[in-house]
């Protein structure tokens, strides 16, 4: 990957959540666990620039990517920016990666905001919110809410006291524990919250549904058709602190191309 380095405990939990090894009895479960995936690497600790960020989204579509995970977004000052047109790096890369076909998936933020951060709000990104155990909507979750209305919500955590409540993946060997003191004796895992949470949950989804030979569009139609609103029940219709609703992963598999 351009600018590789050392994995961040963020990136290989991102990574497990969505296409961890499966039926081996060891760890989690990704979402997509056959999936291959391509490590890109546009931030550093200390963050990075809607250039960057760019060129990494036209690698992906450049190198054989059929969905892109973003577990990133700016803040609500510097989205501004994107919304007013001062700056348009990501939005005219994500236009590119649609146009060959590719799926891209982006988080909500965790401002508590209105509105979904960018790159998520911008327009062929599927915004993803996040929900806790009991399907509530995660307290620091943005809202599922962009022009397009193309928002799902997916598991992200409480982001409360007890970690616990979190979601737990897999981080580098000695990076733990980040968060949960409780995971202090399992070698390479740790429980986190966040929209960047729910978001790969969703990125191996629409992995399984592309690998079924969809293309980009039908398989966010189809994300966003079988996904269901708790309490409701009902599929597909949208709510601005659901999107779509919950991404059922079993529903989207079985549905009937559109």
């Amino acid at each position: 990957a351009p600018g590789a380095g050392p994995p961040s405990p963020h990136g290989t939990h991102v990574a497990g959540i969505a296409a961890g090894v499966t039926n081996n009895s060891t760890g989690v479960a990704g979402a997509a666990p056959d999936a291959r995936l391509l490590a890109v690497k546009v931030l550093t600790d200390d963050g990075g620039s809607f250039e960057e960020i760019a060129a990494g989204i036209r690698w992906s579509a450049d190198n054989g990517a059929d969905v892109i995970n973003m577990s990133l977004g700016a803040l609500p000052g510097v989205q501004a920016l994107v919304i007013t047109g001062v700056i348009a790096d990501v939005q005219e890369a994500i236009a590119y990666a649609r146009s060959r076909g590719v799926v891209v998936v982006a988080a909500a933020g965790n401002e508590f905001a209105p509105l979904c951060a960018t790159p998520a709000f911008d327009e062929g990104a599927l915004c993803v919110a996040a929900t806790d155990r009991n399907e509530l909507k995660s307290w620091y979750s943005n809202l599922a809410l962009k022009p397009d209305l193309q928002a799902v919500a997916a598991p992200g955590g409480a982001g409360l006291v007890d970690c616990r409540e979190d979601v737990i993946s897999s981080v580098p060997v000695g990076a733990e524990p980040g968060v949960c003191e409780e995971q202090e004796g399992t070698p390479g895992y740790d429980f986190y919250a966040g929209t960047s949470m729910a978001t790969p949950h969703v990125a191996g989804v629409a992995a399984l549904l592309t690998a079924q030979g969809r293309s980009d569009t039908e398989t966010v139609d189809v994300l966003m058709r079988t996904a269901r609103t708790p309490v409701t029940g009902t599929r597909g219709t949208y709510t601005p602190v659901y999107g779509y609703g919950i991404v059922d992963a079993e529903a989207a598999v079985s549905a009937a191309a559109s």
